[in-house]
């Protein structure tokens, strides 16, 4: 049955019954909807059943006929006019159900008998379904009910299994495709006159969507040039995603705001079902300001100059904004909403947020900090003209960005061709590869994956890996690399901190210490026994109190032992002895959460990157006031930084304003300048996680939940960033960091060692560069290494102004000779030039490479006969023999060879240009591709020159050496040489075919 509830006025209490109920219905109900303009008018559909009812009257009008199976939507047209429906027989159907219960038009829909929803446009001709293909793709079709016949445009989009809810929005023809189950709105532009579907952008969402809804655009702020606004069902909350227009000036924009539809019915049911066509009245939206929400995320959209809305940027979800689920109510208005503090020298420079008396244009990104990205599909909007210096060779942040993969965004391998035009790094053709199962943790269980962004979500040494669990207590699991293998199905003994784990850290100078931070403000230090943890441990070794939030971040120093650096939410790092288990330095200045810090490589200053927007360099020796400062990234959804380039260069992973990823490079001494580089990557929601390796100056970067890892060389001059092969897993990854480098297979070529972990494993992944003399010492590639596991000073004499450096090690294994001072091989023989193939040889060069291509056949005049070797037949007797033998034998040879060679001067006269040229040419083509016929056959596996052999072949290599599966630009242009090779021959051979049917026979 259906059931209609009248809400009351706000204070008062909720109705205990409903105020009308229709039915009961045998089935139950699927599909409920108003009608547009008459008031009351009722639609509903449960099973096969579609009914009209007046629900005025509990009565029920008339039911729509004809489907033979569920009805799996039912919608009204814009005008009342029309109900269409699609069903699980995979027909569409149009109903005037004033006039008849039958279907005045029907046609197929979709292939499949999957879940199917439609939706109208603004005119009575037009409507959109969605649902899935044969293939089980999903897809949308546009429709015109003249030419009911074929959809007028169709749009394949993906295999995901859950079914498209469409959310058409008549007055500015926006279409939202919304999928259950996914976490990402696609919207495109419904253009019947052209007819298309133009796609504007994609919107990632923090969490999994369970339902999407439209909010009337009367609601919208028509000042801040909010076209659209979504409401997001997720598992705990009601999320708002607003559209937004960036325009400059602050007035009402009738290009964007056309009239639309009122709330006042235009008539009663009896005067609808009497054949009325009155509609609701249209007027300008309800204008207000600011807009509602400004904590939800807002996708920002720019029209050209055909209307088309063709650009758009999203900002994240506040979840102090977000609605719980059990309460349905409009998100609340922010009528004056101040803006984290930027990075600033004094207070004049500091920005003010929105008033009512002069509001933006546009919800401003600093007003909504954690928003979810968008793409934006053809132009840009809202890019400053004041934009931060890039990299002359390197795609900046600032320039377009198209959609690709593990989220949506930029792939950057799609530049590589880039770096054919400029510097390239010896790292390009790096390769990555998950080691053997042997190696592997299995079996893992209860891992906890919500630790904080600021944290890696686990910890590794060369010996162990410290891994946080859900279970209660903050407990930490010790794994020991040394025993890989299934791990027991009883639980683990671990470490049990008595507080939820933010962060957690190995000792680099005792590899059997662990600093753990927990949300109660403490960090406990674990010691584990040498033989490994075996026994659930209560009591640490230590525990250090001083700062008054949770912390975020732990990190040692690089030199000195026992001193550990903290960072936590009262705004403060603490620098701890750990010997003697106290705090002995604070530093201050940060003016909201600290998102990252990093020790230099001399240990001398530390770094850190604020959600206030800065970036600062500290030397903690000297004060507790920041040493240099300089402005972070946009975005305050979360920040990394790492020193590189030999302490000279700072490297901060974050978000701009519009939450695309990016990087940004800094030189450590002119912060203030800004940065000297930035690189956008893609949009995806969480933060870059970067690993630099000093020895190679590689940077690896990769997000948890990521399936990418992306590798890049660093430098302090331009072009800054020199991209190489990344990594791409086919399941997300919660956690990645770099061994120590003492764990790399120098002879294999292995320049990094990393540990990858899944939902329920723990997998190394290797990092090698292919080298054809792997039997030498690549000291290019490794060069002398830090002795990063012994201590440079002690903490007492580092906290008295002691500075020190590493010792350096030699990775060169004995006996093997470093490929700088391997013998110079001769130099290859050079090709034949194309002169040499394509020269004119008269007749008697040919007929003298004739001969001696038979005598040489016949075998050279000096070789032993058999019959030298027989014994028993005097020489008279065989020098008799001989003799009659070589005279018949020249006799029948000479007249088989005079007939043969006047055969085949007659034949190359008549074919001496088809043959002579298809051979030249053949030649030619070898030596201008740079591969032989035999070269391009071993390439693409193929014995017989076979068309579809070929291009089977050439089709699967192509796909496996492609970058985005983990493969290789340099093997993937081998593989196209080759087809070309191959298809160059195949064209020369069917020439010499045509040519020789049309030689006379002799």
């Amino acid at each position: 049955m259906v059931k209609i509830w009248r809400l009351p006025a706000p204070g008062q209490a909720l109705p205990s019954v409903p105020g009308l109920v229709l039915g009961p219905e045998e089935l139950p109900v699927e599909v409920l909807q108003f009608h547009p303009s008459a008031d009351s008018v009722l639609l509903s559909t449960a099973g096969t059943a579609v009914r009209v009812w007046d629900a005025a009257k509990q009565q029920r009008l008339t039911e729509l006929v004809d489907h033979g199976d569920l009805v799996q939507s039912a919608v009204w047209s814009r005008d009342g006019a029309l109900v269409g429906t699609v069903c699980k027989d995979k027909q569409l159907r149009i109903f005037d159900p004033r006039a008849k219960p039958q279907a005045s038009q029907s046609t197929q829909a979709h292939e499949n008998s999957r879940d199917s929803r439609l939706v109208w446009t603004r005119t009575q001709e037009h409507l959109v379904s969605t649902g899935f293909n044969q293939m089980g793709e999903r897809e949308v079709k546009l429709w015109d009910t003249r030419l009911f016949s074929s959809a007028l445009a169709s749009l394949t989009l993906d295999t995901s299994p859950g079914p498209l809810m469409p959310l058409l929005d008549p007055d500015s023809g926006l279409l939202v495709l919304a999928g259950k189950g996914e976490s990402q709105l696609c919207c495109y532009e419904v253009a019947p006159q052209q007819p298309a579907l133009n796609p504007v952008t994609q919107c990632v969402l923090e969490s999994v969507l369970r339902g999407a809804a439209l909010v009337p655009r009367r609601a919208l702020a028509i000042l801040g040039c909010e076209v659209l606004r979504v409401l997001q069902l997720s598992d705990t909350a009601i999320v708002p995603v607003s559209y937004h227009v960036p325009r400059k000036a602050v007035e009402f924009h009738e290009d964007l705001f056309p009239d639309t539809a009122g709330c006042v019915p235009a008539c009663d049911p009896n005067t609808w079902w009497a054949g009325s066509s009155q509609q609701v009245g249209r007027g300008l939206a309800h204008c207000s300001w600011p807009p509602p929400a400004s904590g939800s995320p807002s996708v920002q959209l720019c029209t050209n100059s055909g209307g088309l809305l063709s650009a758009l940027h999203a900002y994240p979800v506040d979840p102090s904004q977000r609605l719980p689920s059990d309460r349905v109510a409009h998100a609340p208005h922010c009528h004056n909403r101040q803006p984290p503090h930027r990075c600033r020298r004094s207070a004049s420079t500091q920005h003010t947020g929105p008033t009512p008396a002069s509001p933006p244009a546009w919800c401003p990104p600093w007003s909504l900090p954690l928003t979810q990205p968008c793409l934006q599909r053809r132009l840009w909007a809202m890019r400053s003209q004041a934009s931060l210096p890039t990299s002359p060779s390197t795609p900046s942040s600032l320039g377009p960005s198209l959609s690709s993969t593990s989220g949506i965004g930029t792939s950057p391998s799609q530049r590589s061709l880039q770096s054919l035009l400029g510097p390239s790094s010896k790292f390009r053709h790096a390769q990555c590869t998950i080691l053997h199962r042997d190696s592997h943790i299995t079996n893992l269980k209860g891992l906890n994956l919500t630790t904080p962004g600021e944290s890696n979500g686990f910890c590794a040494n060369r010996l162990r890996v410290a891994v946080p669990l859900l279970s209660s207590g903050g407990q930490v699991a010790v794994l020991e690399l040394r025993k890989p293998g299934r791990l027991p199905d009883t639980a683990l003994p671990t470490l049990q901190n008595g507080a939820p784990v933010t962060d957690l850290a190995w000792d680099p100078f005792d590899p059997h210490r662990l600093a753990v931070a927990g949300e109660d403000g403490r960090i406990r230090l674990w010691r584990v026994p040498p033989e490994g943890l075996e026994e659930v441990l209560t009591t640490p070794e230590a525990v250090l109190t001083g700062h008054t939030e949770k912390i975020y971040s732990l990190r040692f120093h690089p030199l000195a032992a026992d001193v550990l650096a903290s960072s936590s939410y009262d705004l403060t790092v603490r620098i701890w002895d750990l010997q003697a288990r106290a705090e002995q330095l604070r530093l201050q200045g940060h003016q909201d959460q600290i998102f990252s810090l990093a020790w230099s490589p001399d240990g001398q200053q530390l770094a850190t990157v604020c959600k206030d927007g800065c970036v600062r360099v500290y030397e903690p020796r000297s004060g507790p006031e920041p040493l240099k400062e300089g402005p972070g990234p946009e975005g305050g959804r979360g920040a990394r930084i790492v020193w590189v380039c030999n302490g000279c260069c700072l490297l901060v992973s974050g978000f701009d304003s519009r939450s695309e990823r990016q990087l940004l490079l800094y030189a450590a001494e002119a912060l203030a300048g800004g940065p000297l580089a930035v690189l956008g990557l893609d949009v995806a929601p969480s933060t870059l996680l970067p690993s630099y390796d000093p020895d190679t100056g590689l940077v690896l970067l990769t997000g948890k939940g990521d399936t990418r890892v992306f590798l890049y060389e660093l430098l302090p001059e331009a072009p800054f960033f020199l991209e190489c092969n990344s990594f791409s897993s086919p399941d997300p990854h919660k956690g990645f960091v770099l061994l120590p480098k003492t764990e790399c297979d120098v002879r294999e070529v292995e320049f990094a060692r990393c540990l990858r972990l899944r939902q329920t494993s723990l997998e190394p992944a290797s990092f090698r560069l292919p080298r054809v003399k792997k039997e030498f010492f690549q000291d290019d590639v490794f060069p002398d290494t830090a002795v990063s596991w012994e201590p440079v000073l002690s903490a007492k004499a580092w906290l008295g102004g002691a500075n020190g450096q590493p010792r350096l090690l030699s990775l060169q294994p004995l006996g093997m000779i470093p490929v700088s001072q391997a013998p110079r091989e001769a130099p290859a023989r050079r090709a034949p030039s194309s002169a040499q193939y394509l020269e004119e040889k008269s007749d008697e060069q040919k007929k003298e490479e004739l001969l001696n291509a038979m005598v040489a056949k016949l075998g050279n005049r000096e070789d032993p006969l058999p019959q030298d070797s027989f014994e028993g037949v005097d020489e008279d007797e065989w020098a008799k023999y001989l003799a009659q033998i070589i005279v018949m034998g020249a006799q029948v040879v000479g007249r088989a060879f005079a007939r043969a060679l006047r055969q085949e001067f007659a034949a190359s006269r008549a074919a001496a240009d088809a043959r002579g040229r298809a051979g030249h040419q053949s030649a030619a083509a070898s030596n201008l591709s740079g591969l032989s016929l035999q070269e391009a056959q071993q390439i693409l596996n193929v014995s017989k020159l076979s068309p579809g052999e070929i291009q089977k072949n050439y089709e699967h290599l192509f796909k496996v050496n492609d970058k985005s599966v983990g493969g290789s630009f340099y093997l993937q242009s081998k593989v196209v040489r080759a087809k070309e090779r191959l298809d160059e021959e195949l064209r020369i051979l069917a020439q010499e075919d045509r040519d020789e049917g049309q030689m006379p026979k002799t």
